[in-house]
């Protein structure tokens, strides 16, 4: 009896937590799975900037990654970035700031896991993916002795995790991302980014890098003036996470769409309807694409069925 039923949990226990997400959510060890990609994102991607912490570690983020020292007359050859407007118009001359060496970076994510976000077609849900590039930035943060924090927006409240450079703190990020991507299954809002980005906006320090993780499907005036304001004293980057459906219409046919009570059926054979909607989702894509250039943001797009997650961010 002791070998039968040995052998009958064996066949029957549950699967480990690795594999219950299904796709549908991160789990936590998908999460800390994410820091393998590390390496190839440290060697390929995001402009070097070194810092004086613990030795000489390069940040895997943009920036230069300075601080202010002190304020002197201007010397022919300096930056005119470097102009203190403020003092040169009252000594009526001009004055220059210089700067010293930052010893570490705050690297801020804003993740939105929205009731927007519940949707995927191919491989996994746009708040799985997300998720799962939100603990690969954390990870490249903690590899090059940089400070984390996290805003988890769930599409009515805000989690807040304050820049930390250390792994517990990492591991409370990541098991909050976990627990809000599994409970939205069951129960999402929908919501505005401004939300999430106007609590950001309070606390960020100039020279920061803030990723901001979203669909944009929710990118109103408002979520738009925060951003634009933040792009004025970070290095700001918009990660647009997408599912395949979005681009495309499927296959010529008849299909039912679902929310909720409503149901609504729909033909896809007409060339003109395929259009519509592949015009739809790209003057969306080209919206975001122009406020990027507009205010010097980094726009990278991310389709949830491409593999593996850190190939997107390598892209020019």
């Amino acid at each position: 009896m002791g070998k039968l039923k040995k052998l009958t949990e064996k066949l029957f226990k549950p699967k480990k937590e690795k594999n219950a997400g299904n796709g549908l959510y991160a789990t936590l060890e998908e999460l800390m799975e994410q820091r393998r990609y590390v390496p190839y994102l440290k060697n390929y991607q995001f402009n070097h900037v070194v810092s004086s912490r613990a030795g000489d570690v390069k940040s895997a983020f943009k920036g230069r990654g300075m601080e202010l020292e002190e304020i002197r007359s201007y010397a022919f050859g300096d930056d005119v970035r470097d102009i203190d407007w403020r003092v040169t118009a009252r000594r009526q001359t001009p004055y220059t700031k210089l700067f010293a060496e930052e010893k570490d970076r705050e690297i801020y994510v804003v993740l939105d896991l929205s009731a927007h976000m519940v949707f995927g077609t191919r491989v996994e849900l746009k708040s799985a993916a997300a998720s799962k590039i939100a603990a690969l930035f954390g990870w490249l943060s903690l590899e090059n002795k940089d400070r984390f924090g996290c805003l988890v927006y769930d599409g009515e409240e805000v989690y807040v995790f304050k820049p930390q450079s250390s792994r517990a703190g990492m591991m409370a990020v990541l098991k909050k991302i976990s627990e809000v991507g599994k409970r939205i299954l069951n129960q999402s809002h929908s919501g505005s980014l401004a939300k999430p980005l106007q609590i950001l906006q309070k606390t960020v320090k100039g020279r920061a890098a803030v990723f901001v993780i979203s669909d944009f499907n929710e990118f109103d005036e408002a979520s738009r003036k925060i951003m634009a304001t933040l792009a004025k004293k970070t290095q700001l980057y918009c990660i647009n996470v997408y599912d395949v459906l979005e681009d495309n219409a499927p296959k010529a046919g008849e299909y039912m769409a679902a929310s909720g009570q409503e149901r609504l059926v729909f033909e896809t054979r007409a060339k003109s309807f395929r259009r519509a909607y592949h015009a739809y989702f790209a003057g969306k894509r080209e919206a975001l694409q122009d406020f990027c250039r507009r205010f010097s943001c980094r726009y990278i797009p991310v389709r949830t069925d491409e593999r593996p997650f850190y190939k997107p961010l390598l892209r020019p």
